[in-house]
C-alpha cells in the first residue's frame, strides 16, 4: 500500500523553493505598504523591498532586462519621487495614516480577501501541470537586453522614435511652463 505521492511536475526543487520564498517576501512587503506601515516612510520602504524582490524574481526567471528596468525605473526613479513628495508635504511627521479603526477597515479586509480568493480560483486553480514546452525558453534571447535592443531598433524603430519625440516635447513644455510662471 503506497502512500500519497506528488506528481513528477509538482515536486519541490530548489528553484521552486527560492521562488516561493521570494513570492512570500513580495506579498508580505506589498501588504506592508498598505496595512502594516504606520507612517508614509515605512510604507515607502516596504514598497522598495517589494520592488527589489520583484526584480530578483525577474532575474531568476531569466528576464534580465525586466529586472534591470525594475531596479532603475521603479526602485530608483519612482521611489525617489515618492520620497521627495513625502518630504515636501511633511507626511513623515504624522504619527499614523490610519487614525481610526472602524467598520471600514474590516470591510476593506473582507473585500480584499474576497478579491484574492476570486483571483486564486480563476487563475491558479485551473492551472494543471502540463508537459508543453515553455514558449519563452524557445525564443532565442528572450528577455535579454541585447535581444530587446535589437528588436527596438529594427522592428519597432518608428514607435520607439515617436515615444522619444513625445518625451522631448513633454520636457520642453514643462520647462516653458516653469519659465512662464517665474515671469
Amino acid at each position: 500500500m503506497g502512500g500519497f505521492s506528488l506528481p513528477q511536475s509538482m515536486t519541490l526543487t530548489a528553484n521552486t523553493a527560492i521562488f516561493g520564498l521570494l513570492a512570500l517576501v513580495a506579498a508580505v512587503s506589498a501588504i506592508g505598504v498598505v496595512a502594516f506601515g504606520r507612517t508614509p516612510i515605512r510604507s515607502a520602504l516596504s514598497l522598495v523591498i517589494n520592488f527589489l524582490t520583484l526584480a530578483i524574481i525577474y532575474f531568476t526567471l531569466g528576464s534580465e532586462m525586466l529586472g534591470i528596468t525594475q531596479i532603475v525605473v521603479y526602485t530608483g526613479a519612482i521611489m525617489v519621487l515618492f520620497l521627495f513628495v513625502i518630504m515636501l508635504l511633511n507626511l513623515g511627521a504624522q504619527q499614523s495614516l490610519a487614525k481610526s479603526k472602524d467598520i471600514k477597515m474590516l470591510l476593506a479586509m473582507l473585500m480584499a480577501f474576497g478579491l484574492f480568493a476570486a483571483v486564486f480560483a480563476a487563475v491558479v486553480l485551473p492551472m494543471a501541470p502540463t508537459d508543453l514546452p515553455v514558449m519563452a525558453k524557445e525564443i532565442r534571447g528572450f528577455g535579454k537586453p541585447d535581444a530587446i535592443g535589437y528588436s527596438l531598433l529594427t522592428d519597432y524603430v518608428w514607435p520607439f522614435e515617436m515615444a522619444s519625440v513625445l518625451l522631448l516635447v513633454g520636457i520642453v513644455g514643462s520647462i516653458l511652463l516653469v519659465k512662464r510662471r517665474k515671469q
